[in-house]
Formats: C-alpha cells, sequence, structure tokens
C-alpha cells in the first residue's frame, strides 16, 4: 500500500484530538498587573528656608535613598485617571524621614488613601545626607577654617504622580533642595 495513509485503530482518536488542539487559537493568559512610581519636587507658597549668616555654608540634604512608591495593586483593575500626591517629608538631623504629611488627607475617600499610603510607606524609607550648617572663619593669617558645624532638621514638598495605562501602573516623584 504505497502512498496511502497508515490507519490507526485504537490510537486515531488521540492524533485526531491532538491534531485539532493544535489548529484552535489559543489565548494567553494576561500579564500579571504591575506598578511603578516616580516624584517630582514641588516647592509651596510660604516655604521658610534657614536664613544663612555671613560666613556660614550649608551642604547636605540631598537624597541618598530613595524607595520608589508600588502603585495600589486594587486601584490597578479599575484604571483610574493619574493621581498626583502632594506631600512633605520631614527629615531629622540624621538625614531619616520620620514623618509625610498629606494636606488633604482627611478628606480623602478609600481609593485616594491607598494612593496616600503607598506614598507614606515608601517615603518614610528615604534616607538623606544630613542638613549641615558650617561656620568659618579667619585666623590672624588669613586662613579660612571651620569654627562650629551643626546638622539641623528640615523638609521637602514632592509631588507623586500615579498613572495606569492598561491595567499597568506608573508613579513618578521628583525631588527639591532644602
Amino acid at each position: 500500500m504505497t502512498g496511502s495513509m497508515p490507519t490507526f485503530r485504537h490510537g486515531g482518536c488521540v492524533l485526531l484530538l491532538l491534531l485539532a488542539g493544535c489548529a484552535m487559537p489559543r489565548h494567553a493568559p494576561p500579564p500579571p498587573a504591575i506598578g511603578d512610581a516616580s516624584w517630582r519636587g514641588a516647592v509651596q507658597p510660604g516655604t521658610v528656608r534657614y536664613q544663612l549668616a555671613l560666613g556660614e555654608v550649608s551642604s547636605g540634604g540631598t537624597a541618598i535613598r530613595r524607595v520608589v512608591p508600588i502603585y495600589p495593586a486594587g486601584q490597578l483593575a479599575a484604571c483610574p485617571p493619574p493621581q498626583e500626591v502632594p506631600a512633605l517629608l520631614i527629615v531629622d538631623q540624621a538625614g531619616r524621614v520620620g514623618e509625610v504629611r498629606v494636606a488633604d488627607e482627611a478628606q480623602a475617600d478609600a481609593d485616594r488613601r491607598a494612593f496616600i499610603a503607598a506614598v507614606r510607606t515608601a517615603a518614610l524609607q528615604w534616607q538623606f545626607n544630613p542638613l549641615t550648617i558650617n561656620r568659618w572663619a579667619a585666623d590672624a593669617d588669613g586662613n579660612s577654617h571651620v569654627v562650629d558645624s551643626e546638622t539641623k532638621p528640615f523638609s521637602l514638598d514632592y509631588v507623586f504622580r500615579f498613572e495606569c495605562h492598561a491595567g499597568k501602573g506608573m508613579v513618578s516623584s521628583a525631588d527639591t533642595k532644602p
């Protein structure tokens, strides 16, 4: 029987089902929803800054460790419009964030509170170089040197932005100088 197809008695149904399975379209499961974050600095009206006296120089107050907020998983399915969370980070003398203040938190609904919580959880893990104020003076020979140094607490305003595109979240932010 040259040129003819072999016949299968018992396995024919199995082979036919396997071939039919190849012809059917396959639907891959959707990728898991993920979130990302970013931030930008903002200087609020009325912000008070340290006033340096003659001979004083400040340094530090810059971020050395930032943790990106995680887009709230419960919000990804709804994919709400972009959310911005302005936050004031209160930094202690050692450069640790000890408090995160959000102005409209008390009036926020449950959905917004999820975004605020994400900001707070991340920002409390941030670390800054301590803000140091050095006082310089010149000696009798005209050589300048530090006569006194102290670290100071400070605060910075940030705006954290959460965006969702097709079930994937993005969060952004940026910093300002003390």
